[in-house]
């Protein structure tokens, strides 16, 4: 039940800096002892590299177990957050601003879920536009996500939200009972195996996805090692 104060929140950022600084120190006077040792947080917003991830860090720990990692999870937006604050070092995310460095993966295309009984199913794609007059199911409500982005962008505000939900099974579930639509990154897309079907929007809209992480003089050498087996190492 307790609280942070306001002073207490502005000194916070210097803290997690300063927390951040020592770690970085403990790691490398370590590897000058020739022993590894360190923890490395790990983020991402896609399911579909997540796996991916899990894998490779198993395979890392077999050349360095001495390394630990923790996992976080959170929209794109929380994510880019975490690492300003050093509460991550590497995240899998669709593109934010923030002072952290890019590694583009993939463009990622937006769809529309919709039921298969849904009219606008027998399109081959869904004027954006469609999206202010349908019943629309809002994934993750009152937070950023590419979803919100892409409305913005295009100036489009759904006047018949129907409901927000949490998570992208929820929406799914919502779609199949035709309850409405919703718009879902094609990374994610994939990995939905509902009574759903997908259709892109018109004119089509995409987001650039990729590996984020803090500017390299401020990586921790556990987690400089660790990017560097990632990026020989991770598959599309």
């Amino acid at each position: 039940g307790v609280t942070a104060t306001g002073e207490c929140e502005a000194l916070l950022g210097a803290m997690r800096q300063m927390v951040y600084q020592a770690e970085c120190c403990r790691q490398t006077a370590a590897a000058l002892r020739g022993v590894e040792q360190g923890s490395v947080t790990v983020g991402a917003n896609y399911h579909f590299y997540s796996r991916q991830l899990a894998h490779l860090m198993a395979r890392f720990r077999q050349r360095h177990p001495g390394i630990a990692f923790q996992t976080i999870e959170g929209t794109s937006t929380t994510l880019a957050g975490a690492l300003r604050e050093h509460r991550a070092d590497l995240c899998i995310i669709s593109r934010r601003e923030g002072p952290h460095q890019w590694l583009p993966l993939r463009q990622d295309q937006m769809m529309v879920m919709l039921s298969p009984e849904h009219p606008l199913a027998k399109e081959r794609a869904v004027p954006i536009r469609r999206l202010e007059t349908e019943s629309y199911i809002e994934i993750f409500p009152g937070r950023e996500t590419d979803n919100s982005r892409i409305l913005e962008q295009n100036h489009i505000r759904p006047a018949n939200r129907f409901a927000g939900v949490e998570d992208d099974f929820s929406a799914m579930a919502m779609v199949e009972a035709g309850l409405g639509i919703a718009l879902v990154n094609d990374l994610i897309a994939g990995m939905l195996m509902g009574n759903v079907v997908f259709r892109p929007l018109d004119p089509p809209q995409y987001v650039e996805v990729g590996i984020a992480t803090p500017p390299a003089e401020l990586m921790s050498p556990a987690a400089r090692q660790f990017l560097a087996f990632v990026r020989a190492n991770l598959r599309e």
